[in-house]
Parts: C-alpha cells; sequence; structure tokens
C-alpha cells in the first residue's frame, strides 16, 4: 500500500475492546458500533458500502444481496472459529476474503466444555435452583443424585482442535474411557495423544455415558442429534452441546428431557439463539447458558486481535493469518 495512499475504511459491527479499536484505528480509518447496537442486515449493508474491511463477529450474514452492495469490500474477519455466517461461495465470487480466529480459544472452550459436562452431569443447576427456594429442609441419600464422570464413557462428536483438547481433559484428568466419530479417523498418533478409539456414530450414541458435540455447523451437519439419535443413546446418558445452534433437534432434545428418555443435557448454544425454544426452559434437567464457551477477557480479546491481525495482514500487505477462501481470490490483491 502507498504511503500516499488513503487509509482503507473499515466497519467493526458490534462493540469490542478498547485496546483493539485503538489497534485498529493506528492503521485505518474506523467506523465502530460504540453503542453495541444490534443493526440488522439493512443497516450493515448501508453501512459496508463504502467500506474496504469489516470486523464481524459470527451472527452476520454475509451474503451475495449484501456483497452486491458493497463493490468496495475486500475483507470480512470473524473474531470467532465459527463462520456459517459467511456464504464462502458468494464472497469468493465477489472476491472478498473471509477469515476466521482458530486456535486462540481452543483451550478455554475445552475447559467449559468439561464445565458443562459436570454441571450436567452432576445436577448443579437443579440443586442450585432447588436451594434458593428454600427447599433444603434436610438430606436424604438419594436428593440429587447425578451421573458419574471419572471412569465414565465420553463420545465425542467432531474431533477438531476443540474435541482432542475435551478428550485429553477426560482421558488423563478424569480417567475416561475416550470414543469418537468424526468426518475422517484421526492419525495414529494422535489417537494415541488423546486415549481415544474412533467408532461408528451409532456405536458411540450406544455406547458413551456423555456425548460431547464439538462438530462445525453446516447444511450436513444439521440436526446431527435429532429423534432417532436421541432414541440410541442411554437413558442414564447426558447430551454437551458446545458446537453450534442446528447440531440438535431443540425440540426433539426438550421432549427426550421431558420424558427422560435421556438423562440430562447442557447447552451453550441453541436453534435460532440468542432465542431459546420455549419447551427447553420448562425441563429442569437442562443447564443453559447463552453461547460463553470462549467467554473469558483473554481468550476474547485475543479473538479479536486475530481479527485485526487478518485485516492488517491482508488490506496492508497481501496476506491474511488465517484465511478461510485464499484459494478463490488468488490474483485479486
Amino acid at each position: 500500500m502507498s504511503p500516499s495512499a488513503p487509509r482503507p475504511r473499515i466497519l467493526v459491527t458490534r462493540a469490542i475492546f478498547p485496546e483493539v479499536a485503538q489497534r485498529l484505528s493506528e492503521h485505518f480509518e474506523v467506523e465502530s458500533n460504540l453503542d453495541d447496537a444490534d443493526w440488522n442486515a439493512d443497516e450493515i449493508a448501508r453501512r459496508l458500502q463504502d467500506k474496504t474491511g469489516a470486523l464481524t463477529f459470527g451472527v452476520e450474514r454475509i451474503t451475495a444481496e449484501l456483497l452486491a452492495q458493497c463493490p468496495a469490500l475486500k475483507i470480512c474477519a470473524n473474531m470467532t472459529v465459527g463462520y456459517n455466517n459467511f456464504d464462502l461461495g458468494a464472497m469468493s465470487a465477489a472476491g472478498v476474503l473471509a477469515t476466521n480466529a482458530p486456535d486462540v480459544l481452543t483451550e478455554t472452550t475445552a475447559d467449559f466444555g468439561f464445565a458443562l459436562l459436570m454441571a450436567t452431569a452432576r445436577r448443579v443447576t437443579e440443586s442450585e435452583h432447588f436451594l434458593r427456594a428454600g427447599k433444603w429442609t434436610r438430606w436424604s441419600y438419594q436428593m440429587f443424585s447425578g451421573a458419574e464422570v471419572h471412569g465414565s464413557t465420553l463420545g465425542i462428536i467432531g474431533m477438531g482442535r476443540i474435541g482432542q483438547a475435551i478428550a485429553r481433559r477426560g482421558a488423563f484428568g478424569f480417567g475416561m474411557k475416550v470414543i469418537y466419530y468424526n468426518r475422517s479417523r484421526l492419525d495414529g498418533a494422535t489417537e494415541t495423544q488423546c486415549r481415544a478409539t474412533y467408532v461408528s456414530k451409532q456405536e458411540l450414541l450406544q455406547a458413551a455415558d456423555h456425548v460431547m458435540l464439538v462438530v462445525p455447523y453446516s447444511a450436513a451437519s444439521h440436526h446431527t442429534i435429532g429423534v432417532a439419535e436421541l432414541a440410541l443413546m442411554k437413558p442414564s446418558a447426558t447430551l454437551i452441546n458446545i458446537a453450534r445452534g442446528g447440531i440438535v433437534d431443540d425440540a426433539a432434545l426438550a421432549a427426550a428431557l421431558r420424558d427422560k428418555r435421556i438423562a440430562a443435557a447442557g447447552l451453550d448454544v441453541f436453534e435460532g439463539e440468542p432465542r431459546v425454544h420455549p419447551d427447553l426452559l420448562t425441563v429442569p434437567n437442562v443447564v443453559l447458558t447463552p453461547h460463553i464457551a470462549s467467554a473469558t477477557a483473554g481468550t476474547r480479546r485475543d479473538m479479536a486481535m486475530l481479527a485485526v491481525d487478518n485485516l492488517i495482514g491482508y488490506l496492508m500487505h497481501g496476506k491474511a493469518v488465517t484465511p478461510l477462501n485464499a484459494s478463490g481470490l488468488q490474483g485479486r490483491i
């Protein structure tokens, strides 16, 4: 980029850490959503019309329709690892790079996945509500008996970075037998490092005491867990979803929880979030959290800084750090 050229214009679609905004302002002309307003698609398109880049947060739909209104746009940098808000085909056709933020949230998200598993298996939410309501007046041997975690069987669907980090926690920290199902089997060395055994999806659902979902969302993974899959699980099993909304059929899950066809569930993500299926709010045997698996200050800051690295790398030097569709954009910058 020539020193005399005008600085690229960037849109930050939600409120962000001050130090992240400051770093962006050192390189770009920045329009920020300081009020953290919920801009709709038309508002985002209007504000992007004269922008070269955007720092997005995983919820803004970048579609062919929007891209047609934003001829100057060259890059959208998600600060999330997920990117199902991006139409990658349309972005490539329009010459717009997509980037995400992998790796920096792996361990934090795996920590939370295990926290959600523990809270679900040991009925933490149910028992806290019971206590807060003043119902705890005596001890009894069966009060809030939950499921064993140590030494139980952990089934992981989706064995990428986060799935592997969860497997290591289960195997080495809790002495769990770890089985997994993935689109493709891991190499032997990685399986050994995770003490994990590859099985079919059906075998996993039938054998696991705790099923953990860590699979990316796509049309192919929509309702990975539905009525048929829930029917395969043990009545004593728990289901944990830290992946994406839509991986689980939330209505079918609520019915299975209500009928005690599985013991409990822990959910950090939901279909149509932030809306939560109303039936999930009526069953006691579910732990619900508002998409916070990566929510530590350090991790969220690192995610945002990686998005900034992608914007600076691509717009200033022609190379992003974590591109998603670079192969479709050869020669465009």
